[in-house]
């Protein structure tokens, strides 16, 4: 049964299905070929829980959020106060891009979006002031990365929802590691650079009126934080009316800018419902493949056959690990989250290790998914932003990134405290 279905996704997945009819397709072959009684006849209630519960909500309304930040300007103004502060550092630009990064990522809640935002803001930067573009657009792709870990973030509410994991530990756990993992990308910039100085662009001297009054320009994106994770962390809020709440914050910045109009709101919910019933799709299908393994036993079978060969768990975790980074390079982030974590996550759990750890573990390995070629789908967004110029340049410039976190994984196997300690001191 595990050969079958591995190598019927492998097929499918090769010959460019999309992942939601890949997800589908498995799931019915299940059923006929396995199944000991008729299956397909759940099919309309299992899906119709999947599709309804309320912590989905949250997915379309960070989107929309994100889409009414990106049209209010708010990503130029903060990008412009975060380069105030560090454009003496060696690496300059580049720390401003991992800085905004950090912060967009912590209201927009998509990588993508990220890495779309802030590569439209920089990239003409990198051509103004001569930066080495390899590194630079590297930069950009890996700091777009950090809307996955960083809270608020989509893919997070996803995984929680496909291991039944509470969102709000999620979110907390993931708050020091993505700080860390920022921290890690800055530090390996300003190494490089160190290194080799022709890498960065000129030192650009900055007033002290200027800086101070840059604090303006980053406090729309701190107070939505404050207003989105602050409220989720305080227990006043579930991770959808934290949401709601974000949206609302939104319109109302929006409106302070005076960029409130029709035509702005046609755009952004019309993009907000594309991207929402693309991600809808694959979930629906994935809670349909769970429910479909669980049914044949495919589940406890994958566990059975990993504890049979009686490796030690830090063994099996280190073949995890690398078998997502192996799969990285095939398959887009989203699909393979959505594909593997019902099969993986009962694996994990019965080796002994914490699901809201893994958690953050995976959403690293998406992460690096995202960075690393072919498929990287932020190397492909920082390229369509660039325009001209070889694609190479984007891939080069994403390696010490990605080196970095193979450090934070690392960090995290040694340190499991790192993920674990806040979700326990707000717990206690």
């Amino acid at each position: 049964m595990v050969p079958i279905s591995a190598l019927l996704l492998v097929v499918l997945v090769a010959i460019g299905l999309p992942i939601a009819v890949v997800l589908a397709i498995i799931g019915v072959t299940l059923s006929e070929v396995f199944a000991f009684f008729p299956l397909l006849p759940a099919t309309g209630e299992v899906l119709w829980t999947a599709s309804t519960q309320f912590v989905l909500v949250a997915v379309p309304l960070f989107i929309l959020m994100g889409e009414l930040l990106l049209r209010a300007g708010i990503a130029q103004e903060m990008y412009e106060g975060v380069d105030a502060w560090v454009s003496r550092v060696p690496g300059g630009l580049m720390h401003t891009n991992i800085a905004s990064s950090a912060l967009f990522a912590s209201t927009s809640g998509s990588s993508v979006a990220t890495a779309a935002t802030i590569g439209t803001i920089s990239i003409p930067n990198m051509r103004r002031y001569g930066y080495s573009p390899p590194l630079y657009l590297g930069s950009v792709a890996a700091g777009g990365t950090l809307g996955i870990l960083i809270p608020p973030s989509i893919n997070m509410i996803l995984y929680g929802v496909l291991a039944d994991v509470p969102i709000p530990q999620l979110y907390v756990a993931g708050l020091i590691p993505g700080l860390m993992l920022a921290g890690l990308f800055s530090l390996v910039v300003f190494g490089l650079c160190l290194w080799r100085p022709g890498l960065s662009g000129p030192p650009r001297p900055v007033d002290w009126h200027r800086r101070w009054r840059a604090f303006r320009a980053v406090a729309s994106p701190l107070a939505l934080f404050l207003i989105v994770v602050g409220s989720i962390y305080a227990g006043w809020a579930t991770p959808t009316e934290a949401a709601a709440l974000g949206v609302i914050a939104a319109l109302g910045l929006t409106h302070m800018r005076g960029r409130l109009s029709v035509g702005m709101l046609r755009d952004a919910f019309e993009n907000t419902m594309r991207t929402t019933c693309m991600v809808m799709l694959i979930v629906i299908s994935a809670f349909f493949l769970n429910f479909m393994m669980s049914a044949v036993g495919l589940t406890g079978q994958v566990t059975g056959l990993i504890q049979g060969l009686n490796l030690s768990p830090l063994t099996v975790m280190l073949l995890i690990i690398a078998g997502y980074l192996l799969l990285g390079c095939f398959m887009e982030s989203l699909s393979l989250m959505v594909a593997t974590t019902p099969i993986v996550v009962p694996v994990v759990v019965a080796l002994g290790y914490d699901p809201v750890w893994f958690g953050v573990l995976f959403m690293i390995l998406i992460e690096a998914a995202l960075i690393t070629p072919p498929i990287g789908v932020n190397l492909f967004v920082v390229q369509t932003v660039r325009g001209t110029g070889p694609f190479r340049d984007v891939m080069v410039g994403s390696i010490p990134f990605l080196g970095m976190m193979l450090v934070m994984i690392l960090l995290l196997l040694a340190a499991p405290g790192l993920a674990l300690w806040l979700p326990g001191v707000l717990a206690g």
